[in-house]
């Protein structure tokens, strides 16, 4: 059973994106890891559904929650996700460390900036291994955070390492988890949206207490 048995399911007319489900019915296994390279890699690819997208690919690797249109393979997801993510991230910083400041600079999204400058706080308050893992579990953060690192000059060595411990933790962890609640919830795909719902907004949670502190710092130093 090969890995292109698996990533490409017959191509559908449309493509949702933004739609876990519609980018694995369309794309399959493959999907995930080009999904994941470019969310983590290329600064274009932050509105993708990384975690949507993971979780949902554990739950399809289920026996029993395809509903008859997709199954995928538990071992080739994986390997996927890993994939995608791990190389996505190390592309982003080497894209970050030969294109310097100017790669932040030249875009024109205001998400991204303020993903910058989270990421650099975070980079800043906890150190090069830690942030670089909590990244990974960070909507748009960990878009930005991966070139950021490479501007800021973050040692190639340690970057590396981390990441991997971190794609590795996020990636498996997620598919996981979607597949522990696939293979003991029967009929799960019926409930699918309202779990993907809640995965997008757990998701963040992290961002929302991010801005609502950086916000009260700003106004703690504004009265002082």
């Amino acid at each position: 059973m090969t890995l292109a048995h698996h990533a490409a399911p017959p191509l559908q007319l449309a493509v949702n994106v933004l739609d876990a489900q519609s980018l694995l019915a369309t794309f399959g296994t493959l999907g995930i890891a080009v999904v994941l390279f470019a969310e983590t890699g290329l600064l274009i690819g932050f509105f993708l559904p990384g975690d949507s997208l993971l979780f949902t690919a554990g739950l399809l690797c289920a026996s029993g929650s395809a509903g008859g249109s997709v199954h995928l393979s538990l071992g080739w997801v994986l390997v996927a996700a890993a994939a995608g993510a791990l190389t996505g991230a190390q592309a982003g910083y080497l894209l970050g460390r030969r294109a310097g400041p100017a790669l932040l600079k030249r875009t024109k999204s205001r998400k991204i900036s303020e993903a910058a400058d989270r990421a650099a706080d975070i980079l800043q308050r906890y150190g090069h291994a830690k942030a670089i893992v909590l990244a990974r579990f960070l909507p748009v953060v960990r878009t930005v955070l991966n070139p950021l690192a490479g501007v800021l000059a973050v040692p190639a060595r340690t970057f590396s390492l981390w990441q991997v411990v971190g794609g590795l933790v996020w990636t498996v962890g997620l598919v996981l988890a979607g597949y522990g609640l696939g293979a003991s919830v029967p009929n799960v795909d019926r409930y699918l949206l309202p779990i993907i719902a809640v995965i997008v907004i757990v998701s963040l949670i992290p961002v929302g207490l991010e801005l609502l502190r950086s916000r009260r710092s700003r106004g703690a130093n504004g009265g002082a």
